[in-house]
């Protein structure tokens, strides 16, 4: 069973405004920190990279069961997110959710379902290569007028999962580290 917490409505006021923002940077960064410091280092700068490419709208945060999710989205609805950045024990990923839309002349696109495509980033800076600021853009442009009418960029935290999956390899996965037995 799935324990989802929602935050409560926004408080009113400037003060309460910026407290809140406060409040919820806070509470992302004990989600990060739940990772290795690698990956937390990472899923950081990948958040930051993709909000820098998107200065209106809402950043949605999801502490989902499999993965810490950052999607984009015009509205403050989930349903409206049309790219997002998720992190996972051993890496991050840079998610398209319409990404059978995109024309992708690289070939870096990966996945077989109906919808959605992703990239596994080998370094937070991929954001930032030619082929993949293309597909960001490519994904925008079904939003662009939605993202020019929204506010300023704004995060919200959407839900917060009680049971995850651990946000740490476990020690089954890891190299072996013991002794070899010589003869």
């Amino acid at each position: 069973m799935y324990r989802v917490i929602r935050p409560a409505s926004k408080p009113l006021g400037l003060l309460s405004a910026v407290m809140s923002n406060t409040d919820t940077e806070s509470q992302i960064a004990s989600f990060l920190g739940k990772y290795t410091p690698a990956i937390e280092a990472q899923l950081r700068d990948a958040r930051a990279r993709l909000c820098a490419h998107f200065p209106r709208g809402f950043e949605l945060v999801f502490d989902n069961y499999n993965a810490l999710v950052f999607g984009i989205s015009p509205t403050k609805r989930s349903q409206d997110a049309f790219i997002s950045v998720a992190g996972y024990p051993k890496w991050v990923t840079l998610f398209f959710l319409y990404g059978t839309d995109l024309q992708d002349p690289h070939g870096l696109l990966e996945g077989e379902g109906k919808q959605v495509r992703s990239i596994r980033l080998k370094s937070p800076d991929d954001i930032h290569t030619p082929a993949i600021t293309a597909l960001i853009h490519q994904a925008a442009k079904a939003k662009e007028a939605a993202l020019q009418a929204a506010p300023p960029i704004s995060t919200m935290i959407k839900a917060v999962v009680a049971k995850q999956r651990p946000r740490r390899p476990s020690s089954a996965t890891r190299k072996s580290t013991s002794k070899i037995k010589t003869i």
